[in-house]
């Protein structure tokens, strides 16, 4: 099983055996932590404690009655307890790349120009199908701070300027639930998250992906390229809409109507319909095989590894962990990939 841990200092994934104890799982928060003392909450975002020191060491997890497999903890320093070494604040904007947009993973603070993998802008890839009268396509979102917002604004409201509204959507929904967006949640102080997050260089990602779900009561599913892992928001719904998640970029899918054999979309973007009923499993099965080309042309961005370059002193660094170190000791936040 893959566990996500959030711990003070970012997040991390463990992995477990099926036959793992609540002791091993205690032991990993502690390692990849560096917490010696905690707590754990589950259930984001309706979050609710997990009191994992109450289970008899060798309690196997699969046996305490909540299933952790695919789960994202939330660990905080236990009051009162010693802070692990060198925890000290993060400097203001140094969050991750990777943080921003991963859909497993709040927004960072970091800026990043995106460069396009393969020919895709130029020659977007079509799955035809005929079930459906049409063929599925890739709706390219513009290469700016609000590619999130204009995806999810394309699919339900029908428009691409949609970007103030949504991120205004958020900052309301977080001011008027300060128990489920806590400071521990949004890893800012809720006013300050809301005035940032309404800022034009704030990008999107899982909390507001969240929020807008519920806001307008769909399922949005988010298709990563580089893994093909399908990460659902407000799951249950019965009708959904269905993003392209690129590393550090959201596009959006849309049914296009077409002729017989379906293999070309013809019609203008007006004509898409982007939102499904989401007892269809045909739609999300179109959906993985157009991000399977995607995953061909290598249309993503693999943020442990791919070179980075400072827009604003031109140094070049390596992946996210470069790029935020970089960022805390020299307060440069503006990058754009290299090569």
């Amino acid at each position: 099983m893959r566990i996500r841990v959030r711990g003070p200092a970012g997040q991390s994934t463990i992995t477990l055996d099926d036959a793992a104890t609540a002791d091993a799982l205690r032991s990993q928060i502690a390692e990849k932590t560096g917490l010696t003392a905690y707590d754990v909450k589950y259930g984001y975002p309706d979050l609710k404690p997990l009191p994992l020191d109450q289970f008899e060491p060798t309690q196997k997890i699969a046996d305490i009655g909540v299933n952790l497999n695919g789960e994202q903890l939330i660990v905080t320093r236990k009051e009162g307890a010693p802070e692990p070494p060198g925890s000290g604040p993060a400097p203001s904007g140094a969050g991750s790349i990777a943080q921003r947009e991963n859909p497993q993973q709040p927004p960072g603070h970091l800026s990043l120009d995106r460069k396009q993998h393969g020919n895709v802008e130029n020659d977007p890839p079509e799955v035809p199908s005929p079930e459906h009268g049409g063929t599925f396509v890739l709706r390219i979102m513009p290469d700016d701070n609000s590619c999130l917002f204009r995806a999810v604004g394309s699919a339900l409201i029908g428009g691409m300027d949609t970007m103030t509204e949504l991120r205004s959507i958020v900052a309301q929904t977080i001011q008027a639930q300060p128990d489920v967006y806590s400071e521990v949640v949004l890893e800012k102080r809720p006013d300050d998250y809301c005035r940032w997050i309404q800022s034009e260089n704030a990008w999107g990602g899982a909390i507001e992906l969240s929020i807008l779900s519920k806001h307008f009561d769909i399922e949005i599913c988010s298709i990563d390229v580089q893994t093909l892992r399908v990460d659902r928001f407000n799951e249950g719904r019965p009708m959904r809409c269905i993003l392209v998640y690129s590393g550090i970029h959201y596009d959006t899918i849309a049914l296009s109507p077409s002729d017989p054999p379906f293999t070309h979309a013809y019609a203008p973007p007006d004509f898409d319909t982007k939102v499904f009923d989401a007892a269809d499993p045909v739609v999300l099965e179109r959906a993985l095989e157009l991000c399977r080309i995607l995953q061909g042309k290598h249309y993503y961005t693999d943020t442990a590894s791919f070179q980075i370059r400072c827009n604003t002193c031109g140094g070049m660094f390596v992946g996210e962990k470069g790029a935020t170190q970089h960022a805390a000791q020299t307060g440069h936040y503006d990058f754009g990939e290299a090569g």
